[in-house]
């Protein structure tokens, strides 16, 4: 439906959209896509630039930046078609990290103290 009302209510499903818990960054692209097609739907389209920035509007203010400062690296405008391919390799570049720091840790943790059969402490390697 074209309606006033149906305009409404999808601009402002846009402007609030949020990154739900546990969702991943291609789901939650997905979704914005279902509700950016619904726009085009009832005759609303959206520049390139905002659609980007809306996207973008998940992450925090420290994210935010360096991811911005990395996407628009000398380039003179932002496209919205760059955003979704730069989140992506934004999520695995994050999942990487954390997980080398939790295998770094797990590795300090078996580096500990193991007991001998007497069961006086012997540093272990």
């Amino acid at each position: 439906m074209k309606s006033i009302e149906s305009r409404l209510l999808l601009t402002r499903r846009l402007y609030r959209f949020q990154l739900k818990k546990r969702l991943s960054i291609v789901e939650h692209m997905n979704n914005y896509t279902k509700l950016l097609i619904d726009l085009v739907n009832v005759d609303l389209n959206i520049e390139q630039e905002g659609k980007a920035l809306i996207l973008l509007n998940f992450l925090s203010d420290e994210e935010y930046e360096t991811f911005i400062l990395t996407l628009i690296n000398r380039k003179q405008s932002l496209k919205y078609n760059d955003v979704p391919v730069a989140l992506v390799n934004y999520e695995v570049r994050e999942d990487k990290q954390s997980f080398f720091s939790s295998t770094s840790a797990k590795t300090l943790v078996v580096r500990g103290k193991s007991f001998n059969q007497k069961g006086k402490g012997v540093r272990g390697r």
